[in-house]
Parts: C-alpha cells; sequence; structure tokens
C-alpha cells in the first residue's frame, strides 16, 4: 500500500461514537483498523475489525502488529475507549475501580506507547484522546470522581505527549465532550441531561467526530484539549 494512503486505529470502535468516527474516517478514504470488545468482522476491506479488551497489552500488541501487517503505518491513534461509571464516591467498589483504570488509562497506555513507537519510524503522527468537560466543570448531579481521575489524567498526558514528541513530528490532542446523545444515555434522559450545558441541550456524535476530524487536519495544532460541550466548561 502506497505510503501515501493515511490509516487511523479507533479504539472502542463498535458503536457510539467511536462507529461514528470509523464511518468518517472511510469516507475520507482512510483505512481504518477498528478494535473493541464486540466488534464484528467488517465486510469493508479497508477496514481491519480487532475484538479484544484494549486494556490488556497482548490485545493492544495485536492491534498495532496487525495494523502494520495489513496497511503498513499508523498516521492516526483516536483513543475513543472509556467507561463512565457515576456512583457517589464513597460507594464505588473496587471491582468500578480496576475496570475504570483498565479501559481508560490501561487502554490508553499500551496502544498509545505501541502506536507512537511506529509513528517515530517515519517521524509523523498524531493521537487523540477523547476525555470528558466534567474534569474541567464538575457537576453535583452526576458524581464522576474516577471519569475526572481517569480522563483528566489523559488531558496531562495529552499535553506531555505533544511536548515531548514535537521535534519527532509526532502530535497529540484530546477532545473534551460534553454530554453527547449515544447509545449511552436513554433518550427520556436527554431532557434533564440537555439542562446541564449552558446552551441548553446535549451534543451529538457528529460534533465530536468533526472535532476529531478537525484536529486531525490542523498541522499547527498539539497539545490541545478541544472542548466541545456546549459551554459546560466555561461556566454556568
Amino acid at each position: 500500500m502506497s505510503n501515501s494512503q493515511k490509516v487511523v486505529v479507533v479504539t472502542g470502535a463498535s458503536q457510539g461514537i467511536g462507529a461514528e468516527l470509523v464511518k468518517a474516517f472511510r469516507e475520507r478514504d482512510y483505512r481504518v483498523v477498528a478494535t473493541a470488545r464486540s466488534i464484528k468482522p467488517s465486510e469493508d476491506p479497508h477496514v481491519l475489525a480487532i475484538a479484544g479488551d484494549i486494556g490488556d497489552r497482548k490485545v493492544a500488541q495485536r492491534v498495532v502488529d496487525e495494523a502494520i501487517e495489513r496497511f503498513g503505518h499508523i498516521d492516526t491513534l483516536v483513543n475513543n475507549a472509556g467507561i463512565f461509571i457515576a456512583k457517589p464516591f464513597t460507594q464505588y467498589t473496587a471491582e468500578d475501580y480496576a475496570a475504570v483504570l483498565n479501559v481508560n488509562v490501561n487502554g490508553f497506555f499500551h496502544v498509545t506507547q505501541l502506536a507512537i513507537a511506529e509513528m517515530e519510524k517515519r517521524a509523523s503522527g498524531h493521537v487523540v484522546q477523547i476525555t470528558t468537560s466534567l474534569v474541567d466543570h464538575a457537576v453535583s448531579g452526576v458524581p464522576s470522581v474516577l471519569a475526572s481521575l481517569t480522563k483528566g489524567g489523559l488531558n496531562s498526558a495529552t499535553k506531555s505527549i505533544a511536548i515531548e514528541y514535537a521535534k519527532a513530528g509526532i502530535r497529540a490532542n484530546a477532545v473534551s465532550p460534553g454530554i453527547i446523545k449515544s447509545p449511552m444515555h436513554a433518550p427520556d434522559t436527554h431532557e434533564a441531561l440537555g439542562a446541564l450545558h449552558p446552551v441548553g441541550h446535549m451534543g451529538e456524535m457528529s460534533d465530536i467526530v468533526n472535532a476529531v476530524l478537525y484536529l486531525d487536519s490542523a498541522p499547527f495544532v498539539t497539545g490541545e484539549i478541544l472542548h466541545v460541550d456546549g459551554g459546560q466548561s466555561a461556566g454556568h
């Protein structure tokens, strides 16, 4: 395959924002490696679907190895996989804590480390994290300590990677969403969740997809935490 052909890896790609990202990148003629625990094989020969737990180092290694074997290189990694458990802090269990760290932190660490090692070989690449605006502006009705602990760490790691690899030709950015209409939220909750945003409504999955696509096409932007949250992080 030509080195000019763009290749993206998307984690958490089986549904919601991840599935929309896969479609959007294919519309732009990217080759896509899509991974999630329950993802099904794709009929599109330019989409390589890999099922597995991205928090497992062996799965992350397989994702990167098969991306290189099939498509030759990796241009972009979108760390979209994440879980959110809304509980009062004292009610989190050890299992909740382990599950959130496994996906949100381990899932970022393993695949990002391996992907950047490949990007370094070509002195080019881009890593994007999907985080949350709750990191910047906690909401009393949405208990979110584990989300802030993990996704807040990803915001900081994004800036560190951006600076560490700036001269190596590798960029790092994050998209920090508000509450988005996705399979995660039942329709009967949309009105109440929309009211948590200054603009008075929830975001659409396309808002996040468009933000990722912008960052991927913006070579002078790195270390950016792009809030796509209806004004949530600015205040109330």
